[in-house]
């Protein structure tokens, strides 16, 4: 852990001097380290916890998250201060010190790491397992959809409004930063209520949130007897702010409900399998992007990147469907464990 964060500050430092497109590829590189350290931390911050109360722990954790939302505004008022070479200068020194502090103030467990004669090839196989593919699917929503929208929404705002671009990033933060800080709450619930339950919940609300989302502005014209009359359909951005704001608190959930599944489910590999998971999460956060822009350029709609996003939720209800609430229902209360089953089974 306090290696892969001390590796990213000098090539976080060396951004400041990158004059070249490839200086940004390389530098890159070195700085995406940094999202290694979160399946390193999930594991060590779990197993310092009993299991009811890792759900919590691990909220708590992934609720630095919210940097996404922080960074909209710091890194604007270092740009218009200072100029855009301070920015990566002041988050490298932001770095250093949370290395320092990390290494005095945090200790290892012997205890907490996997057997030594484990062989890599033998973790690689949680690959082949269902469970671990199908939370894959979902944290490539509840991740990679938040990450996605996080850098989309800006100029999401600008296009579909005509705001400002402070403007834009005031109202983009409302989804980023409830997405990332009542991660923690979803963990809370998790520990509560189920991952099992929590998650089903989310991929709901969110199933509605982007259905709502997906309409397109549209005018309809009605030949009346009076002559033709024009009603128009679709959502201000009011109304569009507050499913974005609920959105946000449904992926937020969704996040530690995830990770919750992976602690109850591969409580001796919670390293090799949130590894897996993160890294579809990271994939549907770099992929999601490029298919928003493609489907925009191909329909002209701006709001096909929600009606992608809806069609990945409705392929997340039905995997759970048939894999855990229909599996629920004809194999009885004892096909799950926990307040799921209980949910389900009324």
């Amino acid at each position: 852990m306090t290696l892969l964060m001390a590796a990213t500050v000098p090539a976080i430092w060396l951004m400041s001097y990158a004059t070249a497109y490839w200086h940004f590829l390389v530098i890159g590189l070195f700085v995406g380290l940094a999202g290694g350290s979160f399946s390193v931390g999930t594991p060590y911050v779990a197993r310092w916890f009993p299991k009811n109360r890792q759900g919590f722990a691990m909220g708590v954790y992934g609720a630095g998250n919210s940097g996404a939302a922080v960074n909209k505004f710091v890194a604007p008022a270092l740009l218009v201060a200072f100029g855009w070479t301070m920015v990566p200068m002041v988050y490298a020194a932001i770095m250093l010190g949370t290395v320092v502090l990390f290494w005095m103030f945090s200790h290892s467990d012997p205890a907490h790491l996997v057997p030594s004669n484990t062989k890599f090839s033998d973790q690689l196989k949680m690959l082949k397992e269902p469970k671990v593919l199908k939370y894959c699917q979902y944290y490539s929503i509840v991740f990679g959809g938040y990450v996605a929208l996080s850098l989309w929404m800006v100029q999401y705002y600008v296009g579909e409004f005509g705001l400002d671009i402070r403007a834009a990033a005031l109202l983009a933060a409302c989804f980023s930063l409830p997405g990332g800080v009542l991660r923690a709450v979803g963990g809370w619930l998790s520990d509560k209520y189920g991952a099992h339950s929590v998650t089903w919940w989310v991929m709901w609300v969110s199933w509605v949130c982007l259905f709502l989302l997906s309409y397109p502005q549209t005018d309809f014209t009605v030949l009346t007897i009076d002559g033709p009359k024009t009603f128009h359909v679709g959502l201000n951005v009011y109304a569009f702010t507050g499913l974005m704001f609920l959105l946000g608190i449904a992926f937020a959930f969704g996040k530690a409900s995830v990770f919750k599944y992976i602690s109850d489910d591969y409580p001796s590999n919670i390293g090799t399998v949130s590894g897996i998971v993160g890294l579809a999460g990271g994939l549907g956060g770099f992929v999601l992007p490029i298919m928003f822009g493609a489907l925009m350029d191909l329909t002209g709609i701006r709001s096909s990147a929600f009606m992608l996003m809806y069609g990945v939720v409705w392929v997340s209800l039905i995997w759970m469907y048939w894999t855990e609430v229909r599996r629920a229902e004809v194999m009885g209360t004892n096909a799950m464990e926990g307040p799921f089953s209980r949910s389900f089974s009324r």
